[in-house]
């Protein structure tokens, strides 16, 4: 029976630095980056790479919701919101995800979030 490796997350973030490299613009690199980066607890560099996929794809709402993510993990509410705001105005609507992503926990109990989601709730 083979043996099922465990992902090495430093290989990884090598291996797509190294395209990235050769490939500045490489929207799909930058955006797997950015999520690497994040997972291993390197948020200013996560954050880095979700402001340049937003540079990149400007009208992408999961571009903007992962910004927005980065955002909040830096303590920077107010643009945390403002990213998100941007990501729910350019279609992004998983509501179920926005409640439950820990990425967010210091937006929950805002206001401004709060009316956010309510505005995405289908109206019963």
């Amino acid at each position: 029976m083979a043996k099922t490796t465990k992902p090495d997350p430093q290989f990884e973030i090598e291996f797509y630095e190294a395209i990235l490299r050769r490939s500045p613009d490489y929207t799909e690199v930058v955006g797997l980056l950015g999520a690497l980066y994040t997972r291993v607890g390197r948020i200013a560099d996560g954050l880095k790479m979700d402001r340049k996929l937003v540079r990149l794809e400007p009208e992408n709402p999961t571009a903007h919701y992962n910004l927005a993510c980065s955002l909040a993990l830096c303590k920077k509410r107010p643009a945390a919101l403002q990213s998100l705001r941007k990501a729910v105005s350019l279609g992004y609507d998983d509501v179920d995800w926005m409640l439950q992503d820990p990425d967010l926990e210091i937006l929950k109990t805002d206001p401004e979030f709060q009316q956010l989601l309510g505005q995405l709730k289908p109206q019963s």
